[in-house]
């Protein structure tokens, strides 16, 4: 009878902020600009790491590419947000959701990997300065970086076969702004329990072990840093490492507290915030954080600008 029931559900409903309609102008309005803000930001940096002489180095290929990440992964799901908000339906195919859902785990690990890399970059950088060209060469970057979006795309398009194998014979409204795994398996029919426990293993999986890798990397830097003998050195230093820093910390934080902390805590309201957060307010700080704490970024906007602009 499940399975029979499962078939009739073509679609799902996100519910997204339909509870606030006295506010979809407002809403609309805000994330739209956000969008564009986001795509405007990350495309500029793509296109001054890309082109500036000064800003050929590792650092700078890594946080193109992530800008580039960020601008796919706010796309998956922004786009629906305002389609939803402007139509006020949130009706999403079962397959599009599914699509949704997969590509949004496939980016989110490339993130939390790419990040782990570029706080190697840094580690390299400032701990072995003068092997640094030689292990951090443009080959070992492209490798990094394709090894980052690949790793967890198997596991990613596995665990979302598993979520929508499920049969789904309830309501088919999901109480998210996007789809995503603890929505649906409340919706699910049936005995879900190890769908739950592999989407907790592979979120600690993926997310835990890149941020593991990083916190190892910066521990190492903060000692390194400890021992230069300069005021103006370390200031230098922990510098270059700062915007990384902030950035790590606003998109792990946020991811961490949705997908690892326990169900029994967990709301809808309280997941939404932090999905908006981690979803599209890390992306937009993104292009602010590493322009406004980096002089070698802040040269290269100059030189795009007129000078009546910053005059």
């Amino acid at each position: 009878m499940e399975r029979s029931n499962a078939t009739f559900v073509v679609e799902f409903i996100l519910l997204g902020f339909s509870d606030l309609p006295n506010l979809r102008s407002f809403l609309f309005g805000t994330f739209l600009v956000i969008y564009l803000c986001i795509l405007i930001g990350n495309g500029l940096l793509i296109f001054i790491t890309k082109t500036n002489p000064t800003l050929q180095t590792p650092m700078y290929f890594f946080l193109g590419n992530f800008s580039f990440l960020e601008i796919c992964y706010t796309s998956v799901t922004l786009p629906r947000i305002l389609r939803d908000i402007w139509t006020q339906k949130g009706n999403i195919p079962f397959l599009s959701c599914a699509v949704q859902i997969g590509s949004l785990y496939v980016l989110g690990i490339a993130e939390c990997l790419l990040l782990a890399v570029m706080a190697y970059d840094r580690y390299v950088a400032i701990c072995k300065p003068l092997y640094y060209p030689l292990i951090m060469n443009h080959k070992v970057c492209i490798q990094l970086v394709i090894a980052s979006w690949i790793t967890g795309t198997p596991a990613q398009i596995g665990l979302t076969c598993q979520i929508f194998s499920l049969n789904f014979c309830g309501p088919n409204k999901l109480n998210h702004i996007f789809c995503d795994a603890s929505p649906l398996l409340e919706v699910a029919c049936g005995d879900i329990y190890q769908k739950e426990i592999s989407v907790h293993i592979t979120a600690l999986f993926f997310v835990m072990i890149p941020f593991l890798l990083i916190l190892i990397s910066y521990l190492k830097i903060i000692v390194n840093i400890l021992k230069l003998p300069s005021t103006s050195g370390k200031s230098k230093a922990f510098s270059t490492c700062s915007s990384h820093l902030i950035v790590v910390f606003l998109f792990f934080g946020s991811a961490s507290i949705v997908y690892l902390r326990p169900k029994s805590s967990q709301s809808a309201k309280s997941d939404k915030l932090f999905a908006v957060f981690y979803t599209i307010v890390t992306p937009v700080l993104n292009p602010l954080i590493y322009s406004l704490r980096n002089k070698d970024v802040i040269l290269a906007l100059k030189k795009l600008l007129p000078k009546s602009c910053y005059s």
